[in-house]
């Protein structure tokens, strides 16, 4: 065990070192040393459970072992590191098993585009391509939406604070109202909501008045992951494909945190029985490894040889260990332990909120969950809603650390917790992990009021 003085030393040089752009060691003061499933142990012997997993990347948790294998038998036999876009057998497989997983209607007529490793580059390509293909000019988005932090995707993108002193960021994004039912943007909330997103913006697209310029494609998650877990209505997202695919609009579906499981589906849309236009892939396709891709309604491949290129976009290692994934997922039927543990994190969350008013809301699909702290003391909103509580939710997620969970938050004012657990989390570890974060709410609870 290393002692508490060497993990000062590693947390001040990483502090005076590293830049100040870094985000998740400001919340979790650790050096880890090592992980399985869904546990991380850092150099002083402490273990945390893990609900951040690499922010849904590690969807069989941490070191699983599918994976650690698929790497060595890539090492042992010698394959190749880094191949740009030239083929490989392993490259042909992954690529079949990515195709084999999509619903039917979607197998014989797609197309694949490997890009740079991160799911920001899968959305810029995605742009570029439907850009290519309608010759359009506008950029559909949402409120609340989160697809990268390039200058291209935080244009897309609803957070104000990433871009608000960036200069010269992406023209033509048009942002659009999501469904967000609890904090309603009509001030009206419940399915109402949904309703009237839909039939506004119908009217906007339909409106020659609207100031939007031919739409080269409409872009948003199914759940709003950094926006605060915030799912969209099935009906809505059914409206949202009827009045593009009317349109002629491409959709595209951004699935890098909702894909490969995480809401129950393979992929979140599928929840709605949608087919979209371009699917946006990365964080769990890679098995916990760098990759992203996007898969395309064929008819929208018109673009020129090296129109969308990456150097690290022939990652065989990450092709290995999204393979072993994916295989890993079908064999043991792991969308059904996502959705059983969806419902015993649910029911346990919603006997909490009963309990405590400081829990406003909880939400989410299969386990990408998030719960909305609000302040009991503020005033409430037209729906009778209780504000955010930035301090309480920041407050939890100290407490939660301390009693070995880690969980982040996000959402307007960073004021939801939010839930990403690996997706083969166990019953067992479900219980402790929700013992823990009621401990910690009461605790937070208690240091708000005894520093009122």
């Amino acid at each position: 065990m290393v002692t508490c003085n060497m993990e000062n030393t590693y947390l001040e040089f990483q502090n005076e070192k590293e830049s100040n752009a870094k985000s998740y060691p400001r919340h979790f003061p650790l050096v880890i040393e090592k992980a399985e499933g869904m546990m991380i142990t850092d150099v002083e012997g402490n273990v945390f459970y893990d609900c951040l997993c690499g922010a849904g990347t590690l969807a069989l948790g941490h070191n699983h072992p599918v994976v650690i294998q698929a790497i060595e038998d890539v090492l042992k036999q010698q394959l190749p590191l880094h191949t740009l876009d030239l083929a490989t057998p392993l490259k042909i497989e992954f690529m079949q098993e990515i195709f084999s997983m999509l619903p039917k209607e979607l197998r014989g007529s797609t197309k694949i585009q490997f890009c740079g490793p991160t799911g920001a580059d899968g959305v810029e390509a995605a742009i570029k391509l439907v850009k290519n293909a309608t010759k359009g000019k506008s950029i559909l988005a949402f409120q609340g939406g989160y697809h990268g932090s390039t200058q291209a995707t935080m244009s897309m993108s609803g957070n104000l604070s990433k871009k608000q002193h960036l200069q010269s960021l992406l023209p033509d994004v048009h942002f659009l109202p999501f469904p967000y039912e609890y904090r309603c943007p009509f001030g009206i909330g419940a399915e109402k909501t949904a309703k009237i997103s839909a039939q506004y913006i119908e009217n906007v697209l339909d409106d020659c008045e609207s100031g939007i310029a031919s739409p080269c494609g409409m872009i948003f998650e199914t759940v709003q992951g950094e926006g605060g877990a915030i799912p969209a209505d099935i009906e809505w997202l059914k409206e949202m494909r009827r009045v593009t695919a009317e349109r002629g609009i491409p959709l595209i579906i951004d699935e890098v945190q909702t894909g490969i499981g995480r809401t129950g589906e393979m992929f979140s849309f599928e929840h709605a029985g949608i087919i979209p236009d371009v699917i946006v892939c990365s964080k769990a396709i890679g098995g916990g490894l760098p990759m992203s891709i996007i898969i395309y309604q064929e008819e929208l491949d018109q673009w020129n040889p090296g129109a969308h290129i990456g150097t690290f976009r022939g990652n065989q290692l990450g092709m290995a260990t999204g393979l072993a994934t994916l295989k890993y997922m079908k064999e043991n039927d792991v969308l059904e332990n996502v959705n059983v543990r969806s419902k015993q994190v649910f029911e346990r969350l919603n006997e909490l909120q009963e309990k405590y008013e400081e829990i406003g809301d909880v939400r989410g699909r299969g386990l990408m969950i998030g719960v909305e702290i609000v302040n009991p003391k503020g005033r409430k909103d037209r729906l009778g809603h209780y504000p955010q509580y930035e301090e309480l939710a920041l407050q939890i997620q100290e407490r939660c650390f301390h009693n070995g969970l880690i969980i982040e938050v996000g959402g307007r004012y960073s004021a939801v917790m939010r839930f990403l657990p690996p997706l083969t989390m166990t019953e067992n570890e479900t219980a402790e992990v929700l013992t823990i974060f009621e401990k910690s709410v009461v605790e937070a609870i208690q240091v708000m009021k005894t520093n009122e």
